[in-house]
């Protein structure tokens, strides 16, 4: 019988198989032809982006939904300079909608956000907040080395559960308001969420993206994320040092004059109980569950946590709100997830208010893959590739830095960073084969500047959960009344203070330029290509 670690592994590598298949037949299949050529494949995303630019950089405008309008309104444009049947550049936007890759993110957004309400609805800040005043640190130092450690903690959770959208969703709901208490700079702090986020999506062995790395690059997964420690820490080492430096030299936040009230009134240890539910989705995710699985095992202990400590009701976890009229509301009214109300009627509760939140972001999402695929399907991305492959890589130095940089191209178009990965790998293997560069050295290229930059791009699916998130949190008028809209970062503003992320790519572009870590394809085999 297998071992569930074994199992899940299974189930995982047959999901990637399918990611895979979609991928390769995304590359394969029937071409939309566009009035002024290939190029022009690329106009939604191109639109897109000086939409999104125009929105959030120039207006300082973080509306997830106005960016919706934006790719929808890109994708309408797009449809005018298509060749013939305009039922074919339709279908295409349906396929790109439909692809797994885009519904994996998806469902991770929407369990880690249920998980993430229930901790913080069941008092979870309020015992970060009681851990971060016991501390034998100053008041005035312990907002300035709050980033630099919360970067720590990230990273160490993101590797352990595989996932640093799920890891973002968690450390904004309940780290970020922790810290904003306690007075830390919130743009570092966001930017010290996202870091952890690019070093756990890295190296840890069960991340998509690392999976996706090695079985592309035909390469053995332990033998890919062993190779990778020397990159990584240098840029983990360093990160760790700017937040320190830039948290002593970048003003923190003042909420107001009630802040020492708020901190004593958020302060409550039992909160750290749910300590045991984050261990129990990192120990369940280690052992190979499906993500889901895991998270859905840290929703059932976090409930009967806050149940049995009194830190939530049965209604702040779920509540039907039914109106006076309803036929069997008076009788239903007994149960205590249901109440008759006058007004305000609907659904409610820790679980309703962790996934609604990301609805908004789940179409942007969808939309903007579904871009992605409009620019495969009409030669835009192969133009680009080939462009890349046989112009600019004409050595092997040159071929690994048109890696790095053809990695970054791809990143800041397919805004999901396992679809980006999946999209360029095919190119990044043909690429390394020609100059002999070995598939360990090809993976952790490929992997190191998806993780970063699917963390920088401030239309990238990362940085959006994470404003969602916020978004959340200054919508939520009972224990974050405190949390204004003015105290959520701009998806722009943090861009320069992804520390891990910038620190990643630049020591893969120095490795490049100066052939440090290069291995050719005799240097060493891969002992697992076989099972892969």
């Amino acid at each position: 019988m297998p071992s569930d670690k074994q199992a899940g592994s299974d189930e995982l590598d047959e999901t990637l198989r399918q990611e895979l298949a979609e991928g390769s037949s995304a590359r394969s299949g029937p071409t939309l032809e566009f009035y002024g050529g290939k190029w022009m494949s690329a106009l939604p995303i191109g639109l897109f982006i000086v939409w999104a630019i125009f929105q959030s950089g120039l207006l300082g405008i973080g509306d997830t939904t106005g960016l919706s309008i934006g790719m929808l309104v890109s994708l309408t444009v797009g449809m005018l300079f298509v060749k013939g049947d305009w039922k074919e550049y339709a279908n295409v936007i349906f396929e790109g909608m439909t692809r797994r890759v885009a519904a994996t993110a998806i469902v991770a957004w929407l369990w880690a956000g249920m998980f993430a309400q229930t901790l913080q609805d069941g008092g979870f800040v309020d015992g970060l907040v009681w851990a971060a005043q016991v501390m034998p640190v100053s008041d005035a130092l312990l907002p300035q080395l709050f980033p630099a450690v919360t970067f720590i903690l990230a990273a160490l959770l993101a590797t352990g559960i595989g996932t640093g959208y799920g890891t973002t969703i968690a450390f904004t709901g309940l780290f970020f308001p922790a810290g904003l208490l306690l007075g830390a700079n919130p743009v570092l702090l966001f930017g010290a969420i996202l870091s952890g986020a690019v070093f756990g999506d890295n190296l840890a062995p069960v991340s998509d993206t690392t999976i996706v790395s090695a079985v592309t690059q035909d390469s053995d997964i332990g033998g890919v994320v062993a190779s990778r420690f020397k990159y990584a820490f240098v840029a983990a080492a360093l990160a760790f040092t700017a937040y320190i430096i830039m948290g002593l030299s970048m003003p923190g936040i003042d909420i107001g004059q009630n802040a020492q009230q708020l901190l004593e009134a958020q302060s409550n240890p039992l909160g750290l109980v749910h300590l045991i539910s984050m261990g129990v989705v990192i120990v369940t995710a280690i052992r190979g569950r499906h993500i889901v699985e895991a998270i859905s095992w840290g929703i059932f202990t976090a409930i009967a946590a806050s149940l049995a400590f009194g830190l939530a009701s049965v209604q702040d976890i779920l509540v039907f709100n039914a109106p006076e009229g309803a036929p069997f509301a008076a009788m239903l009214d007994v149960l205590p997830f249901v109440q008759v109300v006058e007004e305000g009627t609907g659904v409610a509760g820790s679980l309703v208010t962790g996934a609604s939140g990301f609805f908004p972001l789940i179409v942007l999402t969808l939309l903007i893959v579904a871009g992605a695929q409009v620019m495969i399907r009409g030669g835009g991305f192969e133009a680009l590739q080939n462009l890349l492959l046989n112009v600019v890589a004409t050595n092997v130095r040159r071929a690994e830095t048109t890696m790095v940089l053809g990695t970054a191209s791809v990143n800041a178009m397919i805004t999901i960073n396992t679809a980006a990965e999946i999209a360029i790998a095919p190119y990044i293997s043909r690429m390394g084969e020609k100059f002999n560069i070995n598939g360990y050295r090809r993976a952790n290229i490929l992997d190191a500047n998806t993780s970063a930059l699917g963390y920088i791009f401030p239309w990238a699916g990362g940085v959006l959960v994470g404003v969602t998130q916020m978004e959340q949190l200054a919508a939520n008028n009972g224990e974050f009344a405190w949390f204004t809209q003015e105290m959520v970062v701009n998806a722009i503003s943090v861009v320069p203070f992804v520390f891990h992320g910038w620190f990643l790519v630049g020591v893969f572009l120095l490795a490049a330029l100066t052939g440090y870590g290069r291995e050719y394809i005799p240097d060493r085999e891969s002992k697992e290509v076989a099972r892969v």
